[in-house]
Formats: structure tokens, sequence, C-alpha cells
């Protein structure tokens, strides 16, 4: 984790001016992010819910500070565990019968929206979660110094305080996570790629 510094309102304002919802929608439309953003949640496991946020937070130059955060991410990935997951399964379940079927394909559909709100409101959780501090609980800070290179930092937003060994997977699965990320982070920062 990079050194971070007194919370800077102006930031914090601005984050507040940015629906996190509209945030993700605009940078999920962004070329490559989509794909890149599946390869994480396939391939590597993580939540794109929470890959958004730390997304959405570094536009405004903020970060999470690590001690509010884990609390944070269980809650949340609970929810995605217990309801967005759940979707998502009864989803894919129903891919093979939707293709002969117009009943199960209309309920397909019907479970892909009911997914999407699911993803909303773990969007939404993590907003108010972010901007609703108490006063004595500072849960995000000013990102002291802007990384030069926002894939790493992005990389150690997500691992820090996860339980799963960021070293266990195996080098392919390392190289495309870090790929899908530089991916992300050049929609974020497109002088990324001229570094």
């Amino acid at each position: 984790m990079l050194k971070t510094i007194a919370l800077d309102s102006t930031r914090l304002q601005r984050l507040q001016q940015t629906p996190l919802w509209d945030f993700a929608i605009a940078l999920y439309a962004k070329p490559g992010v989509e794909e890149a953003c599946l390869s994480l949640q396939e391939e590597a496991g993580l939540d794109v819910c929470e890959v958004l946020f730390h997304c959405w937070l570094y536009a405004s130059g903020l970060e999470a500070t690590p001690s509010a955060l884990a609390h944070q991410r269980e809650q949340r990935r609970l929810w995605q565990c217990q309801v967005t997951e759940v979707l998502r399964g009864l989803r894919r379940d129903l891919k093979a019968t939707a293709t002969s079927n117009d009943s199960v394909k209309a309920l397909r559909e019907t479970i892909k929206q009911a997914e999407l709100m699911a993803e909303r409101e773990n969007l939404q959780r993590w907003q108010t979660w972010a901007c609703e501090a108490q006063n004595h609980e500072q849960r995000v800070a000013n990102i002291a110094d802007m990384p030069q290179d926002v894939a790493k930092w992005l990389l150690n937003q997500l691992l820090f305080s996860q339980s799963a060994d960021p070293g266990s997977g195996g080098s392919n699965e390392q190289n495309g996570c870090f790929h899908s990320l530089q991916t992300l982070t050049y929609q974020l920062d497109p002088q990324q790629g001229a570094r």
C-alpha cells in the first residue's frame, strides 16, 4: 500500500458527485473492459464489483484504507456468494434449454436482469460504505503519490488482506490477470500506455 495523506474534501466531493453505478457503466463500455472484467472474474476469481470500486476511487485520487476495507470486503463477498452467484448459476444452467424453448429463454432473461440488479445493489453498497463513513472512521484516504503503474496499484488494492495467496496461481494465470488489469487501468488513465 502506498502511504496516504489526510483526506482531501475536494476529492471526496468529486467521488460523491460521480455515482459508482454510472462510473461502472461508463468504464465497462470502453474497449476491452468487459472482457478484462470477465477474465478477472472467471480466471482470477476477483469480484468485479470490487475491481470497479477501486477504479472509481482511483479516478478521484483516493484509495480504501486497509483497516476498514477488510470487513466491507467480507460483507460484499457474502452478497456475491449468496445472491449474485446464485442468479448467475441459474442463468448459466438455463442457457442450453433457452435456445430451443421460448418460455425458458424469457425466464433466463428475467434472471439475467435480476443478476444485473444484484450487481447494482452491490455497487451501491460499496458506494454508501465509502461516502457515508462516520467522522471518527476514515474509510478512504488520498493516494499520497499517484502510482506510476496503476495496474500494480490496483492489484495491491485487490489482493490486500485477501485469504487467497496471490502467488498460488500459475504464471499464465498471473500474466492474464495483470494483462486484464492493464487493460482496465489504461481506460482509467490513457497516459499509462505512454509511460
